[in-house]
């Protein structure tokens, strides 16, 4: 089986050669930069399985090379950064990151949310659906979203968040089953990262367009409604 091409940009030498070791152990193909916009020249450049990526980066950051490559690529990337509050986190996520993880780590961690992410991507590829919902449609193969053949602009983790209750329309879901299923690890500590994204969602699509159709049990979770 052919290796899986790995690109870490991380600024700190010494965890980056900590990590790259790893990984390499493990069966990576793994390259490593330590600048931004190089990083960025590489994966233009180059293709890559997954991009590991630092928050802070000297000549980028790793949001704005993350709101970049989503402009022309859907490889998976995880953050990894120091940085652990809940908008950090958001940031990361809204910018088209798959997952985020807050250092220090254990590189089993990291391995575990890489596989998951590769699971992910394996499985956008096989199951090729569409669903709808009053009025509110999912094609999958093309990762759109209309409203009464409106298209709705959602961000890469807005889109995985919908798609996840709409498949389980009228089953009320916990953040903790979102979590898991939708940023694709077990989580344990704050959970309201899941009720920033559910705002952002009703704003797009709720209020939008006059309809509810995210409904609330309090101090349960979540479900879309369908009548």
């Amino acid at each position: 089986m052919e290796r899986k091409k790995i690109l870490l940009i991380e600024d700190e030498v010494k965890l980056a050669r900590f990590v790259e070791l790893d990984l390499r152990y493990e069966g990576y193909d793994v390259t490593v930069c330590h600048d931004g916009r190089e990083g960025l020249q590489m994966i233009t450049d180059h293709a890559f399985d997954m991009i590991l990526l630092d928050l802070m980066l000297p000549g980028l950051t790793g949001i704005e090379i993350c709101r970049r490559v989503r402009k022309f690529s859907d490889v998976p990337i995880i953050m990894l950064t120091a940085k652990d509050e809940t908008m950090d986190k958001v940031a990361g996520l809204d910018s088209g990151a798959d997952d985020y993880l807050t250092k220090p780590f254990a590189i089993e961690e990291l391995l575990a949310r890489m596989r998951v992410a590769f699971k992910h991507v394996h499985a956008g590829s096989t199951k090729k659906v569409h669903l709808e919902v009053q009025g509110l449609e999912i094609d999958t193969d093309k990762r759109m979203v209309t409203v009464d053949s409106t298209v709705v602009d959602l961000t890469k983790k807005e889109y995985e968040l919908l798609l996840y209750l709409v498949q389980n329309k009228n089953i009320v879901l916990s953040r903790e089953q979102i979590l898991n299923e939708v940023w694709g690890y077990s989580y344990i500590g704050e959970t309201n990262v899941v009720d920033v994204y559910i705002r952002y969602l009703r704003s797009k699509i709720d209020e939008a367009f006059q309809r509810k159709y995210i409904h609330t049990i309090r101090g349960v979770g979540y479900y879309v409604k369908d009548e």
